[in-house]
């Protein structure tokens, strides 16, 4: 049994704006839930940040320090950002996803992959803890643009 993961949320500001702060790797330790450090550690074929771009985080899941490198295999802003991790201790795809609401924006995040070695045996548990932590990010993604807009 694998992990698939998918979480949504409206947000009410349009979806250049959600994408254009969600999909900036700067950003992810601001409103992504364990992520303690990223960085852009290979940049896009054609430079910059886009299809072949690694970004390489150090998160905390489940108690633990886990370093991951996450490939992008798809950009297409502001509406797509994929990525699948090219270095991880477990199979890790990330795909987040912004399309017109009549509230604004519809942001999603889908998580698949699979838990490695005695993690395994933890999936009900990992998926819960998953479905629990994208939500609170969309949730922290939302109160951080709309304080930003508030601010400006």
């Amino acid at each position: 049994m694998a992990i698939d993961v998918t979480v949504r949320r409206a947000i009410p500001l349009p979806p250049d704006r959600v994408a254009a702060y969600a999909m900036d790797w700067r950003h992810d330790a601001e409103w992504t839930q364990g992520i303690r450090r990223a960085e852009l550690t290979r940049e896009a074929d054609g430079g910059g940040f886009g299809v072949g771009a690694e970004v390489t985080r150090t998160a905390r899941f489940l108690g633990r320090r886990i370093d991951y490198v996450l490939r992008v295999a798809g950009y297409d802003p502001p509406r797509l950002l994929d990525m699948v991790a090219s270095a991880a201790p477990m199979p890790m795809h990330v795909t987040y996803s912004f399309e017109s609401h009549p509230r604004g924006t519809l942001a999603g995040i889908r998580v698949r992959g699979g838990p490695g070695g005695l993690l395994r045996l933890a999936e009900p548990l990992t998926s819960r803890q998953v479905r629990s932590s994208l939500g609170k990010d969309l949730r922290d993604l939302e109160r951080r643009l709309t304080d930003r807009e508030g601010g400006t």
